[in-house]
């Protein structure tokens, strides 16, 4: 029987430029790796690859089980993935985000008294994208067929031991979800008791999902049975899906809940295969997907970055803290101004926005002795030879960025407040915020990473549909919430305003990363506005600190709220940037506290800044994978 190698706690690794103790111990493995948010959904990768499937269907079948798992996502959510082919040689994006559907307009919300779309509910939701994703994903690129692939995700499905976090997420959610009545029938397991959510550890049974999976996996055996081809087979799923009778029950149940979803936007709707971006930092090709993400914003912090000698300034000095936040909040600033659908958007400025030259022009505004609370969108325009259509737009946008906010009472999204308990800590301001942060780190997105012997790579970053979601009708699927990422300004955004048939520009932002035209690194995280943010440094602290995989997955990273955030509120202040503030690691040792202070900065501080990252590093030097996972939260790898 092979043997898997299981990540666990405290183990001690050198590194070239630290010796540094890691709480998990890095993974190593020769044949493939697999790594994801749960422990169960990871095990079904290992299933997969022993099955004999390849990286992208271990993807899938770690993503199958994390939505089953409702681990901060669904099966009516989102997939984002880059996948490296190796008989190519080249790394292809996957957009399978859902749209607005028909009827949603910045009209219609303001008429029911929005200033953004809301946070939960039917009117939250864009098309799934998750199932479509998924076939796509599989038919073009796995080995194995649909039911192979989903085999655990449908045991899981009938029934497996609900571990404490989502059933505790449940629990505290419970009112809103007795407002939907297929959620309340599959989530409260106990009504009327003292506590209605599953207990830590009991079998929980969706038996609704279990019939759409199912429902799904008869349409590709039939389609084999008449004589269909394997990729075939698996789209005739996907129809079946998105065309059928699991469309019928889908739209039924979430127009009689208020939602506004149609079978045409179901029929309408596919997952695209494109173009990612990507930039060469110091020799290394980072690949992110287009700006319908964040991800570009790392491209063009990398590209700042560049312009300056990071190695000599010191991990996490204050030098280094300051350079890399006002870089991270020049490159968020144009984010949140000049990112959205490029489908609906021909004339986006990301050759501008990637420009090295852009880069050099907006170093240039890097203050060394102190933090610019002011940092705006740039003019990436000039850098295509092309005059700014947006000037009024930008002024007044400036001038919504300086409202007056209080920043002893920091806005978060009041889907990432639910778990906001019991922090021990000595400074009541700083138990706030850091518990609270720990929170939005840990819900709202997953991510999958795979790799394999043969050279696949894949990258993902799903979310939607998390807890609590509003399951439409008998299909056991939860709609997705990413309807809040839309804008009903454009003083706001005017690529991000909402539309039907629109793509909403999400956080949510897979990496892979390149040296001498091979997979280097795949590696993504959860946590909202912050995913950019922690992948950046994460990066950084391999290539310019000398970190293992492992170490550089919990090594200290900052924090910045210097954006709009994308998540929640219902007002411009809700969201709105907060200047200087800026989380730091507890360990931060007083001397940069003190000195940061004086910069300008609002520090508070956490025990742990990194971000639940998952990674895998490719090690051409002995042909063999490490994984590395987060130490918190529940991610979790395997490799054989």
């Amino acid at each position: 029987m092979k043997r898997i190698c299981l990540l666990v706690s405290l183990f001690v690794i050198a590194s070239p430029m630290m010796a540094q103790q890691t709480q998990k111990p890095p993974l190593h493995g020769k044949h493939w790796m697999a790594v994801t948010g749960k422990p169960l959904a990871a095990t079904a990768g290992a299933m997969t690859f022993q099955k004999g499937g390849n990286a992208v269907d271990a993807a899938c079948a770690m993503l199958a089980a994390t939505c089953t798992m409702w681990d901060v996502l669904s099966w009516g959510g989102e997939t984002q993935a880059l996948i490296y082919n190796p008989t190519t040689k080249k790394v292809i994006a996957i957009n399978s985000l859902g749209v607005a559907p028909t009827g949603a307009t910045p009209a219609f919300f303001k008429d029911k008294g929005y200033n953004f779309p809301p946070e939960y509910g039917p009117l939250a939701a864009v098309t799934p994208g998750t199932p479509g994703g998924l076939c796509l994903m599989l038919a073009n690129y796995g080995k194995l067929s649909l039911k192979e692939v989903l085999a655990p995700a449908m045991e899981m499905a009938a029934g497996y031991p609900i571990e404490a976090q989502t059933a505790n997420s449940i629990e505290r959610a419970k009112e809103r979800i007795k407002g939907w009545p297929y959620s309340k029938a599959v989530f409260l397991t106990h009504p009327g008791e003292k506590r209605e959510a599953p207990d830590a550890g009991e079998i929980f049974v969706q038996k609704d999902l279990l019939a759409t999976l199912t429902r799904m996996v008869e349409a590709e055996q039939e389609a084999l049975r008449n004589h269909k081809s394997r990729k075939e087979a698996i789209m005739a799923a996907y129809d079946r899906f998105y065309k059928g009778d699991i469309a019928k029950e889908f739209v039924r149940g979430c127009q009689e809940q208020g939602g506004l979803i149609t079978l045409n936007d179901l029929a309408k709707w596919k997952p695209v295969e494109e173009e990612p971006l990507h930039v060469s930092y110091r020799g290394i090709e980072v690949y992110k997907l287009q700006a319908w993400t964040q991800g570009p914003a790392m491209l063009q912090s990398l590209n700042i970055l560049e312009n300056f000698d990071l190695k000599s300034m010191g991990y996490n000095s204050s030098q280094y803290i300051n350079t890399v936040y006002q870089t991270m909040s020049l490159a968020f600033a144009d984010r949140d101004f000049y990112y959205g659908d490029p489908a609906f958007s021909p004339g986006l400025p990301i050759n501008g926005l990637l420009s090295k030259e852009y880069a050099k022009e907006r170093a240039k505004l890097i203050n060394p002795a102190q933090n610019e609370p002011k940092s705006g969108p740039g003019d990436p325009y000039a850098y295509e030879g092309k005059k700014n259509p947006f000037t009024a737009l930008l002024k007044m946008h400036n001038a919504l960025s300086d409202t007056s906010v209080d920043l002893n009472k920091s806005f978060l999204p009041k889907h990432d407040a639910a778990a906001i308990l019991n922090t021990p800590a000595t400074d009541q301001m700083m138990a706030m915020n850091d518990s609270a942060y720990m929170d939005r780190l840990w819900r709202g997105t997953t991510s999958v990473e795979a790799a394999d012997e043969e050279g696949w790579v894949v990258s993902v970053t799903p979310s939607g549909g998390w807890t609590p979601a509003c399951i439409a009708g008998h299909t056991g699927v939860g709609m997705s919430q990413r309807m809040q990422s839309f804008v009903l300004d454009s003083a706001v955004c005017p690529f991000n305003v909402v539309a039907p048939g629109k793509r909403p520009r999400v956080t949510l932002t897979p990496s892979m990363a390149l040296k001498d035209g091979k997979p280097f690194l795949s590696f993504a995280v959860q946590g909202g506005d912050t995913q950019d943010q922690n992948l950046l440094q994460f990066f950084l602290d391999i290539v310019e600190f000398g970190m293992t995989v492992q170490q550089a997955t919990e090594a200290a990273n900052i924090n910045t709220n210097q954006l709009w955030l994308s998540l929640g509120g219902t007002q411009a202040k809700d969201r709105v940037p907060h200047p200087g503030e800026i989380l730091l690691n507890k360990n931060t040792p007083d001397s940069v506290r003190t000195t940061l202070i004086k910069m300008g900065y609002k520090p508070t501080y956490g025990e742990r800044t990194s971000g639940p990252v998952n990674a895998i590093f490719l090690d051409r030097d002995h042909g063999s994978l490490w994984g590395g996972s987060s130490n918190h939260g529940e991610d979790y790898g395997i490799g054989w």
